[in-house]
């Protein structure tokens, strides 16, 4: 029984870890897509400077990992499912936005994704401070960036019509 225990335990660590490679790695494709497109786009005046981009993501990263680890190995099983659940949901809407926004510059849609992955996110951060407290505050720079990022998503249509 401990051992079917600890099986699942480090079943669902890989899967955090494995769910956060996933968003990495296919945001970052979609992003290296862009051609120039971005860069020649009106950007909003609260639109934080490029360095902030590079320093924050693999903080963000880095936090959804180690969470949902801890979240993995210290969480009752039903709460473990539902981290795994709402992330995997969380990042799919993320990736639906890169994609939305960089492939088919299709703005609106991108932001209704990025606006549903912040959602996804403040409930992710509720489920985290069920098993941990500090994890929570670990993740809430990663929802203050993606709701900051849902602001910029919806304003970039406004100001490139």
């Amino acid at each position: 029984m401990l051992g079917a225990m600890v099986t699942w335990r480090l079943l669902a660590s890989v899967a955090a870890v494995a769910l956060v490679v996933v968003y990495a790695v296919g945001s970052s494709r979609w992003v290296a897509n862009d051609s120039g497109w971005y860069a020649s786009l009106a950007k909003p005046s609260w639109q934080p400077p490029d360095l902030v981009f590079g320093l924050i993501w693999p903080y963000n990263f880095l936090a959804l990992a180690v969470v949902g680890v801890v979240v993995a190995l210290r969480g009752p099983g039903g709460t473990v499912a539902g981290w795994l659940g709402v992330g995997a949901l969380s990042v799919v809407a993320a990736l639906a936005w890169a994609y939305l926004f960089y492939v088919p510059h299709r703005m609106e849609a991108a932001a209704v994704a990025l606006a549903v992955a912040t959602a996804l996110t403040a409930v992710l951060v509720v489920i985290t401070w069920s098993v941990t407290r500090w994890g929570a505050v670990a993740l809430l720079p990663y929802l203050v960036w993606v709701g900051l990022a849902t602001s910029l998503a919806v304003a970039y249509p406004r100001l490139n019509a």
